[in-house]
């Protein structure tokens, strides 16, 4: 059994299909609910793995400041409480960060990787952009920026059509703890995986929203070349939030990309 190097916090979990084991990752400021469009689809096929991250949804707050190796090592404990020794792993946002940290450290635990809506390699305007957006938010405090915030992850007519949808995740970052929100969104901001994506040799799916304004094509073109097996796929016309917005269209290419995993192992 691999014990995490960092000392982990017990995280709310489920687990619900059958098949091969899946265990999904959300972004800043969600929950496992984030994958309710995606998730039924996969659980046709999949044994599901969903879980809150730490200081999100029902999962416990951390106590002071932590890092994306505690992410990993909290991702660890999850494995380790559902028994499976072996799995597939897709994490959207900072959760498709988590998952090839996670696969750095655990090689031996990833049979794919699904890394949607994601970001690295990028340059000191990018970065001045993302760190500008955790300052204004610092300064200001997070209620302030939602409008913001709800625009680069939604498109005009997602926001029109789907006002519910949005106003619910709009709440849920506001039901974030605020230094637990700020918290996660500065690993994010300061995460650059480019230095060592090249040792994470899981098969990996790069997904992203063809409008998305930070994790954008021009990126996930770099993270596919860096990996040493990957398939980009870009979605027309999404901006970040593919999960809630093009949610169908993400499990599609998750079955798809998995089932040909899974072909290669029994082969």
């Amino acid at each position: 059994m691999s014990i995490p190097t960092k000392e982990a916090i017990d995280c709310s979990y489920t687990i619900a299909g059958d098949g091969p084991p899946l265990f999904l990752i959300h972004g800043i400021g969600a929950a496992r609910d984030t994958w309710r469009f995606v998730a039924p689809e996969l659980e046709k096929h999949f044994t599901v793995v969903t879980y809150d991250l730490r200081g999100h949804g029902t999962s416990p707050k951390p106590a002071g400041e932590f890092g994306l190796e505690d992410l990993v090592a909290d991702l660890e404990r999850v494995r380790v409480q559902t028994g499976i020794e072996k799995a597939h792993f897709a994490g959207h946002s900072l959760g498709g960060m988590i998952g090839p940290a996670y696969a750095r450290t655990y090689p031996e635990r990833v049979l794919s990787l699904g890394l949607l809506s994601t970001a690295a390699f990028r340059t000191e305007d990018d970065s001045a952009k993302v760190f500008a957006v955790v300052k204004a938010m610092e300064d200001k405090g997070v209620a302030q920026i939602l409008p913001t915030l709800k625009d680069r992850w939604y498109t005009d007519g997602f926001i029109e059509a789907h006002p519910e949808v949005v106003e619910r995740r709009m709440g849920q970052v506001i039901g974030t703890n605020e230094q637990v929100f700020l918290n996660v969104f500065r690993i994010y901001a300061g995460t650059e995986m480019g230095p060592w994506l090249d040792e994470v040799t899981a098969p990996s799916l790069v997904l992203t929203g063809e409008n998305d304004g930070g994790c954008n094509p021009r990126l996930n073109k770099q993270i596919e070349s860096a990996l040493p097996d990957s398939e980009l796929v870009v979605l027309p016309g999404y901006k970040h939030s593919i999960l809630l917005e093009a949610g169908a269209e993400v499990a599609t290419h998750l079955i798809r990309f998995i089932q040909c995993v899974e072909s290669r192992l029994t082969t």
